[in-house]
């Protein structure tokens, strides 16, 4: 049977408006701290004033006399009610805060205060006080105690570093070298949405509603830490206000809330504080990069070496890693890198926003800059005569590289030919003037995915899958897909997700959700669509009856060949019946035969765009203005541009705004963001939205993005590359270039503050 009608242009989609705007505009959007639950209890988190030690007594008489407190739970009380939380896919940190009494950093729960109101509760956490035996803390490189660890030999989860060639050889040959180091702070989530749990127990059954990238890792982990099985656990997150990565591994929080709602009988609700989120949640690891190119003097790249250090707490081994994407970015002659851990006494960093290429393609990108003013040559020129039509390490080609076109296009729409690459030429009036550019990169990442669709004889159909809509707009795009395929209005298309009910779909993560959810939705509809064809050619009667189904094609709630058709009905009674529900799995080609069967055990297998034949990413090219006052330093940025090549674009609008929305993330992680501590106990100061600085509205002015049409049958059947972390990968780059150009100042170490350019 033909596939369904593509689009008006083969890999854009129709930019429709996300299908539950209205509900989010009017409020009517629920999301997980927002379910009314009955004879509800409020929680408030009790966190230690100390980085390291251990924990010696908890006063808390002041707080069990408040009235309406109605419990409080401590180590004492947890004991062994729950296993210990696990670091790995789906956990964050195998810390137990309240497992016993060790202290591993500033701000680990050491209670939980139950009362009838949250400002019971709030009331009686601030009287509950604590005894330590305290430790001298490690905060950050250079503190002593720190351990430095290889980070191939620490952790599971990095494979290996990556190198070709002979770089020491090479590099001491290079006409050109530079040698230098580059900085990027530790950054913390700071989403809209606060971080909450709601638990409660409908018999033996656990129902949690909790922001969650991952609803079926998470049911797994709950009840591996309950004690319970995982078919007692039902997880529920149909919208989430911002994740960016803070919402993909579970927390030690929710087994607790949990724990406490069995204990009490009843529900109970705990939403975090913003300053208790610095250091009860995820963030992104600080990190140091040591970065070597040699060239030669027409510009081509002989030698890079590119070494990177990363905090990271005392037990857990999380790993950044970005080496494996900087050592494929261009045609390198040879290549060595090597990544390492410290451990301090921090919580376990995790995932947040392109994790391991938003640090490790800065400082890329920064040297390739570097690299470009040493040899006197134009940026753009220096990457185009090093870009690659096969990866460096093994020679492999890639499915698909856009590069260069994005860099043509977005240099283009910048005027990028009116700069003057002389550094502080370009003026205007008090204001030095830098333009910068850099590129962006991405793997194609795709995973397993189950669906369950529903067509009814009236045209419409329900698409349900356990996905995430963390504000990308899948929602929409499983809608448009589905209608796409069956040949109906995206109106008559319902979307359900968020649910562990519902069949399993993969973390929300990686960039990977458009596409294994399209797959398994292309998937599904094939086969209605074929069943339905079938029914109507072996019928003893009606119009289609004989004819052949490969030429059958399902167009606006009809089954239609030439000028025959059939309405849905009919054909459904030539199925024996009202409905056709098609329950289907996507397994990717590269992944394992066990991929789809781990799925549904919280156990997920991501298939990567540095696996296979053929390497897969998504490039973008990024260009920005920024404008310096000469007297005041004040860095101000009128406009940036970005072009994307993604392979198909779903919905043009809804990845305009994710585009958008990464390249303003990227301004403030070159300008505004940095988690600043006490390095003499460890603990974060700023831990609020007055002190950790973002973006506000008189920062952002002209965003202009560009999608570079590109078609790539080799990444997944829905020919999508993901985009949703590639449009911040490059700015931070784009910015410390143009901050460079304009000023003659080259700032290495992130954010880039009015301080950094006086004097």
């Amino acid at each position: 049977m033909n596939e369904a009608a593509p689009p008006a242009k083969e890999n854009m989609g129709e930019p429709l408006p996300r299908i539950d705007a209205h509900l989010k505009v009017t409020g009517k959007a629920s999301y997980p701290a927002d379910i009314p639950v009955n004879n509800l209890a409020h929680a408030m988190l009790v966190t230690s004033a100390v980085a390291r030690g251990r924990l010696t007594s908890l006063h808390l008489d002041q707080a069990r006399a408040v009235p309406g407190v109605i419990d409080i739970i401590t180590h004492e009380t947890i004991r062994d009610e729950l296993e210990a939380p696990e670091f790995g896919a789906s956990g964050s940190t195998s810390i137990g805060p309240l497992h016993d009494t060790k202290i591993w950093h500033d701000g680990q729960i050491i209670a939980l205060v139950l009362a009838e109101t949250i400002e019971a509760a709030r009331e009686g956490a601030m009287r509950i006080t604590a005894d330590y035996e305290a430790e001298k803390p490690s905060t950050s490189f250079g503190s002593e105690g720190t351990e430095t660890v290889a980070a191939a030999e620490a952790s599971k989860q990095f494979k290996e570093d990556v190198k070709a060639g002979d770089f020491n050889a090479a590099f001491a040959a290079a006409d050109v070298k530079i040698d230098a180091e580059y900085e990027m702070p530790t950054q913390h989530h700071n989403t809209i949405e606060l971080f909450s749990t709601t638990a409660y127990w409908q018999g033996d059954e656990l129902v949690v509603h909790e922001p969650s990238q991952n609803v079926y890792g998470w049911k797994v982990e709950i009840a591996r830490q309950l004690k319970i099985k995982p078919d007692q656990v039902r997880v529920v997150s149909p919208y989430i206000g911002g994740a960016f990565g803070s919402k993909g591994p579970i927390t030690p929080r929710t087994a607790i809330i949990a724990f406490a709602a069995r204990r009490l009988g009843r529900p109970v609700r705990c939403v975090v504080t913003r300053p208790q989120a610095f250091t009860t949640q995820t963030y992104r690891a600080e990190t140091r990069h040591h970065i070597q190119i040699g060239a030669t003097r027409d510009g081509k790249i002989t030698a890079l070496k590119h070494e990177g250090w990363e905090v990271t707490s005392r037990p857990d081994p999380y790993v950044v890693g970005g080496t494996k994407t900087t050592g494929l970015m261009y045609d390198y002659g040879s290549v060595l890198t090597k990544v390492f851990l410290v451990k301090a006494d921090r919580p376990t960093p995790s995932y947040m926003r392109s994790p391991p290429e938003t640090p490790y393609v800065y400082a890329l990108e920064s040297a390739m800059d570097e690299m470009a003013v040493a040899l006197n040559m134009d940026p753009i020129e220096f990457r185009r005569i090093n870009d690659a039509v096969k990866e460096p390490i093994e020679g492999r080609p890639f499915s698909s590289r856009s590069l260069m076109e994005c860099y043509d296009e977005a240099a283009r729409e910048f005027d990028w030919s009116k700069r003057n690459p002389d550094v502080g030429s370009m003026r205007d009036g008090d204001w030095l003037v830098g333009m910068g550019c850099a590129t962006a990169i991405y793997p194609t990442n795709i995973a397993p995915c189950a669906v369950r669709i529903t067509l009814t004889d009236d045209g419409r159909a329900r698409v349900q899958t356990a996905s995430h809509e963390i504000g990308t707009g899948v929602r929409t795009i499983a809608a448009q897909l589905a209608a796409e395929q069956l040949g109906l209005d995206v109106s008559a298309v319902e979307v359900e997700m968020g649910d562990t009910r519902l069949p399993p779909a993969p973390v929300a993560g990686g960039s990977n959700t458009t596409a294994s959810v399209s797959s398994a939705i292309i998937k599904a509809c094939g086969e209605i669509r074929e069943k339905l064809a079938h029914a109507a050619v072996t019928s003893n009667d009606g119009p289609l009856a004989g004819r052949d189904p490969n030429s059958i094609t399902l167009r606006e709630g009809k089954l239609v060949i030439g000028e025959s058709s059939q309405g849905l009905k009919d054909a459904l009674k030539q199925l024996g019946a009202g409905v056709i529900e098609q329950y289907s799995e996507f397994r990717p080609d590269a992944a394992s035969a066990e991929a789809v069967s781990n799925l549904y055990k919280g156990k997920l297998e991501m298939v990567s765009g540095d696996q296979g034949k053929k390497v897969k990413y998504a490039f973008g090219a990024e260009f920005v203005e920024i404008r310096v006052h000469r007297r005041t330093r004040e860095i101000r940025i009128p406009r940036i541009v970005g072009a994307f090549g993604a392979g198909r674009i779903m919905n043009t609008r809804t990845a305009r705004s994710q585009l958008m929305g990464g390249m303003i993330w990227g301004i403030s992680s070159a300008l505004h963001e940095a988690t600043e501590f006490d390095r003499r106990n460890a603990r974060v100061v700023n831990r609020d939205l007055q002190d950790y600085l973002v973006p506000v509205n008189a920062d952002i002015q002209d965003v202009k993005v560009i999608l570079v049409s590109e078609t790539d049958r080799d990444v997944n059947p829905a020919g999508v590359k993901g985009l949703g972390e590639l449009g911040n990968v490059g700015t931070a780059a784009a910015i410390a270039s143009a901050v460079y150009h304009a000023t003659g100042k080259r700032i290495r170490r992130l954010p880039i503050r009015i301080d950094n350019l006086i004097g």
